[in-house]
């Protein structure tokens, strides 16, 4: 039975000073798991996503985990690094 591993996405749009420093904060608490975030433009992926700018475009930075709203604005750091130290719940996306 492999482990299930936690998905950690940024959302953000370029040229956001919020969006950078929130993405270097979270690539610093996700190493400490072994994991990798990963980033998606708003903006570019409004082309196949348009609802995923409405949602969250005027946030940003949003970070996901597992598909859920974790924070936006900033990285709430203790709540992320309690958040990971769990395994992801049965049914929770990835």
């Amino acid at each position: 039975m492999s482990v299930r591993a936690h998905s950690v996405v940024l959302l953000t749009r370029a040229g956001c000073g919020l969006c950078a420093a929130a993405l270097t904060e979270l690539a610093t608490v996700c190493a400490d798991f072994g994991l990798t975030p990963d980033a998606v433009d708003v903006d570019a992926a409004a082309a196949t996503d348009p609802s995923l700018r409405a949602e969250y475009g005027d946030r940003l930075p949003v970070v996901l985990l597992n598909g859920r709203e974790h924070s936006y604005f900033d990285v709430d750091e203790p709540r992320l690094r309690r958040d990971l130290s769990q395994p992801p719940r049965a049914g929770e996306p990835r």
